[in-house]
């Protein structure tokens, strides 16, 4: 069922929120969207066949909002109701919010300022309140920088750590033949690539706040081992394109991340390693305990490795 009343005339920012279960959030998702000072925004809720009163907020915030679409639709998981959001999306750009999140402040009026003075921009990346509704707050935040080389955005901001869907927005044509792959975990990881294939100009900026907030129900902090078998799989698929990269730091720096995760993997699941050997330098930045990892990485190799960091967190 679709309760739609958002036009197509005119629509400069399409915002995609899935929706499940979220019934104590959702609220403030949604006045945290909605108190953002752009008149051509369209957002499309995609209820996700939610169980709790999720569904009944959807239908009450369509009543008051003009500029609200609501779908609902049998659960799917979170990349099937982004794809539905995607289909009926008529924005000039896209942007993606967990409706367990907030946008803080004015945030898109001043990012859509940007690409408004920079029409070459194809995808722009804000900074990000981690943990923003509770006392272990941090930020992650960015320089204003231009990138046309998308190996050089990849490895020189470590977009392999925040490689998420929702602290940036897309030019809506990068979405052409690109969806997020149903039945995966981690989907954003999969999907970030392919835009960078298709984009010819990504830029970071110091402007505009995404508030994260935790979710202890959430997948990401309930995910086992299988889940982080298709992180890792869907990160060596990228780090297997960037063996070229002349930056043997940043390489390395971005190495010791993928042998984190493969240690992760080995002591969720026994599996052997998959993790390729690459010969990363000792860098002081790594701290004491990443130069242990990466010197034992030079004397036993990965498998080596890995069995010795399983067992040591027994």
């Amino acid at each position: 069922m679709v309760l739609e009343k958002s036009t197509e005339t005119n629509i400069k920012l399409s915002v995609i929120v899935p929706v499940y279960n979220v019934e104590t959030t959702l609220n403030s998702c949604l006045e945290s969207i909605f108190s953002q000072h752009v008149a051509d925004m369209e957002v499309i809720l995609i209820d996700d066949g939610s169980t709790d009163g999720s569904a009944e907020i959807c239908n009450q915030w369509s009543e008051r909002e003009e500029r609200l679409t609501v779908i609902h639709q049998i659960n799917g998981g979170l990349s099937q109701a982004r794809n539905t959001g995607i289909s009926r999306a008529h924005g000039q750009y896209i942007t993606f919010v967990d409706s367990d999140d907030v946008i803080v402040g004015n945030t898109y009026a001043g990012l859509l300022d940007i690409l408004a003075e920079h029409p070459e921009y194809d995808m722009l990346e804000y900074g990000v309140s981690l943990h923003h509704c509770s006392c272990r707050q941090r930020r992650m935040s960015f320089g204003d920088v231009t990138y046309t080389d998308m190996k050089e955005y990849w490895i020189q901001t470590e977009a392999y750590r925040h490689a998420y869907a929702w602290n940036k927005i897309y030019r809506k044509k990068l979405f052409d033949n690109v969806r997020f792959p149903v039945g995966k975990l981690f989907e954003d990881i999969y999907t970030l690539p392919l835009l960078l294939e298709k984009a010819s100009c990504v830029v970071t900026t110091s402007q505009g706040l995404y508030g994260y907030c935790d979710n202890p129900r959430g997948l990401t902090a309930l995910a086992g081992g299988a889940a982080h078998e298709q992180l890792l799989d869907a990160q060596l698929q990228m780090f297997a394109r960037l063996t070229d990269y002349e930056d043997t730091k940043a390489m390395s720096r971005y190495y010791l991340f993928l042998l984190n995760r493969q240690i992760t993997v080995c002591r969720l699941t026994g599996k052997r390693p998959v993790l390729p050997y690459y010969r990363a330098r000792l860098l002081q930045e790594f701290g004491y305990v990443g130069l242990i990892k990466i010197c034992v990485l030079r004397l036993v190799g990965v498998g080596g490795a890995c069995r010795l960091f399983r067992m040591m967190k027994r």
